[in-house]
């Protein structure tokens, strides 16, 4: 990583490196998101099993069932077990979190276009660290990076910052329920301007974040961030979501991305990322129902 990016990472709390995968292995990688698509419409809802889940429902304007998110896919796909290990990962981080570095979490995010629920209201990741005690220097040496499978643009939802953010603590934007929650007025919808206003954010001070395939996103657990719905007529946006601690600060959680700067895969079991009750209740089970509801 050059100093502009961590000079990005610093005054803005995000940073965007062009370029970050080649395209020879964007094809690979973009081959092997669809494959773990089409292998969670295999199943009739949202399925668990250790760290593995995929989450479904039927989006009712679409009126079909849909993936919107897949975790830990890495179990049961090699291109993208070695993808969240891949070298150009230790390029950028090792600058910010060493030589040895652990991940905590690994996502697919979907937005078939048109889809109602693929609104994300604003939020700061530190929300999804629900045990932080368990971590040592928690703002500071976390980070999450998307990586761009399709063009990110306006109409398809891409992400969208607010420059600074880190800077103000936890803000508490969307606690309590999901952060999808559609685009719909009626619902809660997308963040509104009074909650914004209420931390001292402004709407048009947002940065979208536009990106090409095979660009890389990062930023911090303080970070405001979310983004709108996919509004257009043919265009997903699929990205990859790795989000990565110094491993000396995360002794109890996170599947080893380098050791000592060598790549190292998944183990015979997974450890302890995100999922309280993975020793307790492994699975496999399925969650039945949708997990949004309407309002």
């Amino acid at each position: 990583m050059d100093n502009s990016l961590i000079d990005d990472l610093e005054r803005n709390g995000f940073a965007i490196i062009r370029g970050f995968m080649p395209a020879e292995e964007m094809a690979e990688i973009s081959a092997a998101v669809d494959r773990m698509y089409d292998e969670g419409m295999t199943h009739h809802a949202s399925y668990h099993h250790k760290n593995l889940c995929f989450e479904l429902l039927k989006d009712p304007v679409l009126k079909r069932k849909i993936v919107v998110q897949a975790y830990w896919f890495s179990w049961i796909d090699k291109t993208l077990e070695e993808q969240r290990r891949h070298p150009r990962y230790l390029e950028v981080l090792e600058p910010l979190l060493g030589r040895n570095i652990k991940q905590i979490s690994n996502q697919i995010h979907w937005k078939p276009p048109g889809a109602k629920y693929s609104d994300y209201r604003f939020h700061q990741d530190l929300r999804f660290r629900e045990k932080p005690e368990d971590f040592n220097n928690i703002t500071r040496h976390s980070y999450t990076t998307a990586l761009a499978i399709d063009p990110q643009t306006a109409e398809n939802g891409a992400l969208q910052f607010f420059p600074g953010s880190h800077k103000l603590g936890y803000l508490g934007l969307s606690d309590g329920g999901t952060i999808m929650n559609g685009g719909d007025e009626r619902t809660k919808g997308p963040t509104k301007a009074e909650e914004l206003a209420a931390v001292k954010l402004d709407p048009k001070d947002t940065v979208l974040a536009e990106m090409e395939p095979g660009d890389l996103a990062l930023w911090g657990l303080l970070t405001v961030h979310g983004s709108k719905g996919n509004r257009s007529k043919t265009i997903d946006r699929r990205v990859i979501l790795n989000s990565y601690v110094r491993a000396e600060d995360s002794p109890l959680r996170g599947e080893w991305a380098f050791k000592d700067g060598i790549s190292t895969p998944l183990g015979p079991e997974p450890h302890l990322c995100k999922y309280e009750d993975l020793y307790t209740k492994p699975g496999p089970y399925y969650v039945e129902g949708d997990w949004v509801a309407e309002q």
